[in-house]
């Protein structure tokens, strides 16, 4: 790691309506180092990457560019300074080519013309490519790609605006463990080349892996860096919570009675063949396997997103045909699924919305809206969820990662759920909430 210092953000200060977001937060960044910012959903990691991004401007502070001060109010900003974020949900076209996605909207021409240089634009690539020694080419589409690769091919849409510092967040939240091992390979080789990185994760082991330092930022608030040879996970979760976890997660046991569901010999596709198991009241039961082994397909067969070809699903010992999610709903079955922002979220409306969205029944009757018991069934879930939200109007775009997750979950409790299955719930989410 060098001492090169590429980044240093100094005093940084932002607020939001109600909510004081950053309180005077410093961070930097070393050329071939990568740093680890760790915290709490809604801790403000979000809000001061989004500075750095330019998708937000700090309301104080600035921001130090390779010695120099940087003014960054706009992504073409942060890009011009070689500031690249890679989110933790993929912004890549499934069905263009990875070259495609690497110079989307900046495609070379034909001299002369508005023609595509397509194979200047495969050969540039192939450039850029070559040097991870990637089973990839610049022709292949990207729906073909397992998720480590299309992270790859991210990263390397980010290397062609020639960044020098790499935001990633939540990079590993999709990937199986041999995927993991694959990305943390090349993240080596970008330390070899020099690029800065930044690193969310809220996987105390991974951090320890690959980091070189952790950040710690609570409430908005910077509270320490340690090196991660000398860091200890114990003291690096007392710093994010601002106390001691003494267990993390308090196993309960209930007392499982009555079958609630029970499926035979399930089909579906090319990849579901004759499953068969059940599940009892009071009881979790988990289901595991490799990314693309079948789980979330499972899942959303289950819940009427996915059609079945052949066997029986019972619902409390009755055969059922769940034809849609409203038929899985009116059957006591919620799903809250992998990838919230596509299939659970509505980024544009507030959070009363997102949370009361399928409890309608409760609070509208004919033409009347009873708004007070509206804002109690909010106010409920939001308290139980602990979601942090500078009111219940604000839009769940704004909020973190995490916060968005508890107010999917807080949707489906509030409809009293007789079967709730959880798809990836942790993803994006901290210790403190996963307790």
């Amino acid at each position: 790691m060098s001492e090169n210092i590429l980044l240093k953000m100094n005093n940084i200060r932002k607020e939001f309506p109600g909510v004081l977001a950053l309180k005077d937060v410093s961070f930097e960044l070393k050329a071939g180092e990568v740093h680890a910012l760790l915290g709490e959903n809604g801790a403000g990691k979000s809000t001061l990457i989004k500075i750095l991004g330019g998708i937000y401007s700090s309301d104080a502070g600035e921001i130090i560019i390779n010695g120099k001060v940087a003014t960054i109010d706009r992504v073409q900003d942060a890009q011009t300074h070689g500031i690249s974020v890679i989110h933790q949900e993929l912004v890549l076209v499934p069905h263009m080519t990875v070259a495609e996605n690497i110079f989307l909207g900046r495609e070379p021409t034909k001299r002369g013309s508005r023609f595509v240089d397509f194979k200047k634009m495969n050969r540039d690539a192939k450039e850029i490519l070559d040097p991870f020694e990637l089973d990839i080419k610049p022709t292949d589409l990207i729906a073909n790609l397992t998720i480590a690769q299309q992270q790859m091919v991210e990263i390397i849409k980010a290397l062609s605006f020639n960044a020098r510092i790499l935001v990633m967040d939540e990079p590993t939240s999709s990937l199986s463990e041999r995927d993991v091992d694959f990305l943390f390979e090349n993240i080596r080789k970008l330390k070899r080349a020099q690029v800065g990185i930044i690193y969310i994760s809220h996987r105390m082991s991974e951090l320890m892996q690959i980091a070189d330092r952790i950040t710690v930022i609570r409430d908005g608030e910077y509270i320490g860096t340690r090196d991660s040879e000398e860091a200890d996970s114990d003291e690096l979760i007392a710093m994010m919570v601002g106390r001691q976890l003494t267990q993390y997660y308090i196993r309960t046991f209930g007392n499982p009675q009555e079958k609630v569901l029970e499926v035979k010999d399930l089909n579906a596709g090319s990849f579901l063949k004759d499953i068969s198991f059940h599940l009892n009241s009071g009881e979790v039961l988990g289901f595991a396997g490799l990314v693309g082994a079948g789980r979330s397909e499972l899942m959303k067969c289950i819940f009427g997103i996915d059609p079945i070809t052949s066997g029986e699903i019972y619902v409390e010992n009755e055969l059922v045909n769940i034809r849609n999610p409203l038929d899985a709903t009116k059957l006591g079955i919620a799903l809250v699924p992998e990838s919230r922002k596509s299939e659970a979220l509505f980024p544009e409306q507030n959070v009363t919305y997102n949370i009361t969205i399928k409890s309608l029944d409760e609070f509208i009757k004919g033409i009347r809206v009873n708004r007070a018991k509206e804002g109690a069934i909010t106010r409920e879930y939001v308290e139980k969820m602990d979601v942090r939200t500078p009111s219940f109007n604000q839009l769940v775009g704004k909020l973190s990662g995490g916060n968005q997750q508890k107010v999917v979950v807080g949707r489906w409790l509030a409809t009293k759920p007789r079967i709730l299955i959880f798809d990836e719930p942790t993803r994006g989410v901290d210790v403190s909430a996963k307790d």
